[in-house]
């Protein structure tokens, strides 16, 4: 009896030996799934290939932006050509605006002979002449002379922000000597430039008597005046 029950006790122990690790191995498999499913889900749908629907939905094309092209009854050569236009409109506006918000953070930059940078100073030409090149990165004849023969001439009553005003400064009384100054127009008559020795880069009229006497008439540069015979023409 003593034998048998030892025989039993040692077989019953060999049995746990054997499946104990098994147990143990299916016990710690499904816990390791539980825990990296928990942590794993929230993360995966917190990255966008996993979870595509809001990508989906910011790729749709706004149905504002689209409605008015979809009900338009114009044909499509001639909607491409109106948006054309606009584009080239836009372009010119954005050109002037950024010629004239340079050329105003300029302001007060003194008058120097020959200058050409605001570290060191402007004259008329240098200070036209750096404003173009910085903010367009047009460049332009080195003296204001030479940018009168470069540019197109605009009528008085045509004339927009950005384009050339020159005068006749020098060589001749009333107005009739050579040209000699230049200045960027703004609006309502009004031009930025640098005026002479002992002054700055400040904002006049035409309307006053000394620059209205001496007015030699506006100009637009060439790349300019290609942008707008662009877009006026379609």
């Amino acid at each position: 009896m003593p034998i048998k029950r030892s025989i039993a006790l040692a077989v019953l122990a060999s049995a746990l030996v054997t499946s104990g690790p098994l147990l143990a191995t299916t016990s710690t498999a499904d816990v390791s799934a539980q825990v990296i499913a928990k942590v794993t889900t929230p993360l995966l749908n917190q990255l966008p290939i996993f979870n595509p629907a809001p990508m989906l939905a910011q790729s749709a094309v706004p149905t504002q932006i689209v409605a008015p092209a979809a009900q338009s009854n114009a044909p499509a050569s001639e909607t491409a050509d109106a948006d054309d236009n606009s584009a080239d409109g836009d372009q010119t506006l954005d050109l002037r605006k950024t010629l004239i918000d340079l050329a105003m953070q300029l302001r007060n930059s003194r008058y120097v002979r020959g200058g050409h940078d605001p570290s060191t100073g402007f004259d008329c030409s240098g200070f036209v002449r750096y404003v173009f090149a910085h903010a367009i990165g047009l460049e332009l004849p080195t003296n204001s002379a030479s940018q009168f023969n470069a540019g197109h001439m605009v009528n008085r009553s045509d004339m927009k922000p950005g384009d050339l005003v020159f005068f006749r400064t020098a060589g001749g009384k009333h107005g009739k000597g050579r040209i000699s100054h230049v200045g960027i127009y703004l609006s309502e008559g009004r031009f930025i430039h640098s005026p002479r020795r002992g002054e700055t880069v400040r904002v006049d009229s035409l309307e006053e008597a000394y620059w209205a006497k001496r007015f030699a008439g506006a100009k637009r540069p060439e790349a300019m005046a290609q942008i707008d015979s662009t877009t006026n023409n379609g």
